[in-house]
């Protein structure tokens, strides 16, 4: 069956985002408990709680529409949860680790934003004023989160990059202080 309508690819949009809102559900509480950083760690607690929320918005729709709550696999979202696990099996320091999390949590969220905000413009369209109400709630709580990441990035990025000054001065005395070989030799 050829799909050539505005409302079957509304539709199909918002089947990939609650896919992408189910796989979010199972990962968020994955970054939250790889974070070192309370406050990271509490926003991704926030954030699941405001996941769930997007998956009932999103059922509230496809009742309005009179279609099945279900999701087709969002193979975006899946590649997105798994490069956030990838990153989370490194053996980064805490910092470092919280910086990675930020970078992968930060890619879902912009996938999110693309996705809600097409999915507002197809309703905006279709005339469906109810739905744009709830789209442009979960849209608004997407771009929020990214913007507290980015705040957070800001403190925790520093952290990392001085973890990394912190360890290379390390390195560095620890190698002048010891006497290389030909000091050594020459002095006997």
């Amino acid at each position: 069956m050829q799909k050539d309508s505005l409302r079957e690819l509304y539709v199909n949009e918002l089947k990939d985002l609650y896919n992408a809102e189910t796989q979010l559900v199972k990962a968020l509480p994955k970054m939250a408990k790889a974070s070192s950083n309370a406050e990271l760690r509490q926003g991704f607690e926030e954030h699941l709680r405001q996941t769930s929320e997007h998956v009932s918005r999103l059922e509230q729709i496809f009742e309005m529409l009179g279609e099945k709550a279900s999701g087709k696999k969002c193979l975006g979202m899946e590649g997105l949860v798994k490069e956030g696990a990838e990153t989370m099996s490194e053996d980064y320091e805490d910092a470092v680790m919280d910086a990675a999390i930020i970078g992968a949590a930060q890619r879902v969220e912009h996938y999110e934003i693309a996705g809600y905000g097409t999915a507002r413009a197809f309703a905006e369209l279709l005339g469906e004023n109810e739905h744009i109400s709830l789209l442009e709630q979960t849209l608004q709580e997407e771009k929020d989160t990214d913007e507290k990441l980015t705040q957070l990035a800001e403190q925790i990025n520093s952290d990392a990059a001085e973890g990394e000054e912190m360890e290379t001065e390390a390195e560095t005395e620890t190698a002048t202080r010891q006497p290389s070989k030909s000091r050594s030799k020459r002095a006997a």
